[in-house]
């Protein structure tokens, strides 16, 4: 039987870096953030809907949409941030249950699912165990305003835009913390990944 970990953490704490752990190990990574990007391309359902609500200011020249100006919206409005997971988080859902089904069927045993909101958006409830990639805030807003070259308003509005990573802490089953070296980081993850592929 597969087993799925959804792997989250807060924005800027390496996320990313543990997702390339599991691929590295040979554990495929389903990245609903790829999958986000691919539902709100130019001509979709839920492209149309965004750009009738938002209008034509989040378009590039191109027309497609400018992902930095919607940020800049969403981040400082609960309502249009609310709006907007509305409209792509049960599209995205739906096609990471298909991915994870065909993965299923190719025989994976261990499938990760990479998910930024995991437990705003109750992603959890799709997957058998979470592991949360953690560093300390000061660290995380540092990170996010070198990452990102904003403002630290602006980063502490993305940051609280997420729900609290000690709240994350308390629901995940598993929790690597990143504040240090790269080494360390996978040292702990060696750990845990032998302690579910053990279970």
């Amino acid at each position: 039987m597969a087993k799925i970990i959804g792997l989250t953490g807060g924005i800027a704490t390496g996320k990313s870096t543990v997702a390339g752990f599991f691929k590295d190990a040979n554990i495929p990574v389903i990245e609903t953030d790829q999958i986000a990007k691919s539902v709100l391309a130019k001509g979709s359902d839920v492209f149309q809907r965004v750009v009738e609500h938002f209008g034509d200011a989040i378009l590039l020249s191109e027309g497609t949409i400018n992902r930095k100006a919607l940020g800049e919206i969403i981040f400082q409005d609960e309502d249009a941030r609310a709006w907007l997971n509305a409209q792509v988080h049960p599209e995205v859902r739906s096609i990471a249950r298909t991915q994870a089904d065909l993965l299923k069927k190719e025989g994976h045993a261990l499938i990760v699912v990479d998910v930024p909101l995991l437990f705003e958006a109750k992603f959890d409830k799709d997957v058998d165990e979470t592991l949360v990639i953690s560093v300390p805030k000061e660290i995380q807003l540092e990170r996010l305003m070198t990452r990102d070259h904003i403002s630290k308003a602006y980063a502490m509005k993305k940051i609280q835009s997420q729900m609290p990573l000690k709240e994350k802490r308390k629901k995940a089953t598993y929790v690597i913390d990143n504040r240090g070296s790269i080494l360390h980081t996978k040292k702990q993850f060696n750990e845990i990944l032998s302690t579910i592929q053990g279970a």
